[in-house]
């Protein structure tokens, strides 16, 4: 495939509008994408597009996602740079990992598998379908970190509901309401989060919160208000603890949490990121490192596998979920240019082979 057609590629993919729920005709684009460029390419039972090069007991799997938050972006090209849903978020690293593993001269033993998953920006479901695989060799997340940045980590999150009711009182009597209680709460769980980040300068080490929804209602009798809040969670971060400190804080209320997803890191040492330091440079990049303080796949995946794992992707990641989401087609195409790069060398790297051999 050219230049051009990369971009097509793309540009056809931004054009398969696939909020979350609704991604089936962005998955069969894909599929069939990857069918031209010679992968073996399928729809697996969670409905991910999966593709494959090369055949093998040794595996080099690129993980994207193929959903994207609600809000349709016209798709058009305006000189550099490509407009639409998910230009950054994250079809960009998914096209660009489409479009990197058509390029690689695949080592006999080797396969690079590509995955389009469902379902990222909601329940994670087509990333919890393949928990029960057998973990790769290596993984790279598909999320934008910028050409020349690696991106080594990512906040966990969580979810709970502050729900307080309170008998109904004539408005002058001067009686707390539930809606003032609720507010009374989220003033004292501030000031809370605030005592647990003392003496922590990185946001990436911060407990963070996010007033996500508020509401009430009465029914003649009583006065009911509720919160919903989101949590950024930092690593080592003892969940059940932190359930303990916030419901002291519920008084007369309940607290009432939902799923939480931990922080996770991995190191930045090993051949899988050796690989990357050295693609970026040949395009005359500076290579960094970066941490995130949302979420990704990688929290899922990345306790499960257990093996070398970084998240990278073209696209400035400050356009996520905004009106204004486009990804630079430069920065798409060095995007590419660095992931078969990687890719390669990770595959020939000896150290790598010899560090398999001693697992064995």
């Amino acid at each position: 495939m050219d230049h051009e057609g990369e971009l097509d590629l793309l540009e056809g993919l931004l054009r398969c509008y696939s909020p979350t729920g609704q991604e089936r005709e962005a998955v069969e684009y894909l599929v069939e994408q990857m069918r031209m460029l010679g992968y073996t390419a399928t729809v697996d039972g969670a409905g991910n597009a999966v593709g494959w090069i090369g055949e093998g007991p040794r595996e080099i799997l690129c993980l994207g996602h193929i959903d994207t938050v609600p809000g349709n972006i016209d798709v058009r090209r305006d000189g550099e740079m490509l407009w639409g849903r998910g230009a950054v978020d994250a079809k960009g690293p998914l096209a660009a990992f489409v479009c990197a593993g058509a390029r690689v001269e695949v080592k006999e033993g080797w396969r690079i598998t590509v995955i389009g998953a469902v379902g990222e920006e909601g329940d994670s479901r087509g990333a919890k379908a393949l928990l029960s695989r057998n973990p790769p060799d290596a993984a790279i997340i598909g999320e934008p970190s910028g050409w020349d940045r690696l991106t080594l980590g990512y906040k966990g999150s969580a979810s709970f509901r502050y729900k307080v009711s309170r008998s109904q009182a004539h408005a002058a009597s001067g009686n707390e309401t539930a809606c003032e209680v609720a507010l009374r709460f989220w003033g004292d769980l501030q000031n809370e989060v605030a005592v647990c980040n003392s003496g922590k300068i990185k946001v990436f080490d911060q407990l963070t919160l996010s007033l996500r929804g508020m509401s009430s209602d009465q029914d003649g009798f009583k006065d009911t208000a509720w919160l919903e809040i989101g949590v950024r969670l930092p690593l080592g971060l003892d969940v059940r603890d932190l359930e303990k400190r916030f419901s002291k804080l519920a008084g007369e209320g309940e607290v009432i949490f939902g799923e939480t997803i931990p922080a996770f890191r991995v190191d930045k040492n090993g051949s899988l990121v050796r690989g990357f330091l050295s693609a970026i440079r040949k395009q005359d990049g500076k290579p960094s490192f970066t941490l995130k303080s949302g979420t990704s796949d990688m929290n899922l995946v990345g306790p499960k596998w257990k093996c070398p794992m970084i998240a990278y992707g073209p696209g400035d990641s400050n356009l996520d979920h905004t009106p204004e989401e486009r990804i630079n087609l430069w920065e798409y195409s060095y995007g590419i240019k660095v992931l078969a790069n990687a890719i390669q060398q990770v595959m020939n790297d000896p150290i790598s082979e010899m560090k398999r051999l001693s697992r064995q």
